[in-house]
């Protein structure tokens, strides 16, 4: 009897370990559009791993410095984004988050974009803290 409660005392443990850490994955993919839209680029600076690779819905490949780069010059400006749906799982060490949303910002130029994309991000554990190892968005229509 005492061997059955521990391995489902145990089993609970690990269970609400994977729930907790889905729960800061989520509210963390949530953040960076919050960040995003604030332009708080010193915490997007933060949740990005150094070998982020950031792949835009036209195939625009970026690094941790070029995505830092163009937000603080104004190249990427993120003005809403609305997410429609998204599901977070982590696995071990890594959370996968797949989602849709509605991003508006604004071009160098001053021109509007207004795209619907699916998203795919990719965090994986670093010591204690979620960082943003990959994201590759698709157009899609909503």
């Amino acid at each position: 009897m005492k061997t059955i409660l521990l391995i489902g005392f145990t089993f609970i443990t690990i269970s609400s370990f994977g729930q907790k850490d889905e729960t800061i994955v989520d509210n963390l993919h949530r953040k960076k559009f919050t960040w995003l839209i604030s332009k708080n680029y010193d915490s997007l600076n933060w949740i990005m791993h150094e070998q982020v690779q950031y792949v835009h819905s036209n195939g625009w490949v970026q690094t941790k410095k070029e995505v830092t780069e163009d937000l603080n010059t104004g190249k990427l400006n993120y003005t809403q984004i609305e997410i429609a749906e998204s599901k977070t799982i982590v696995y071990k060490n890594t959370g996968i988050v797949t989602g849709k949303g509605r991003f508006r910002g604004l071009m160098p130029d001053q021109s509007e974009f207004n795209l619907s994309l699916f998203y795919t991000e990719v965090y994986v554990k670093v010591g204690k803290e979620w960082k943003l190892l990959n994201r590759l968005a698709t157009k899609i229509t909503l």
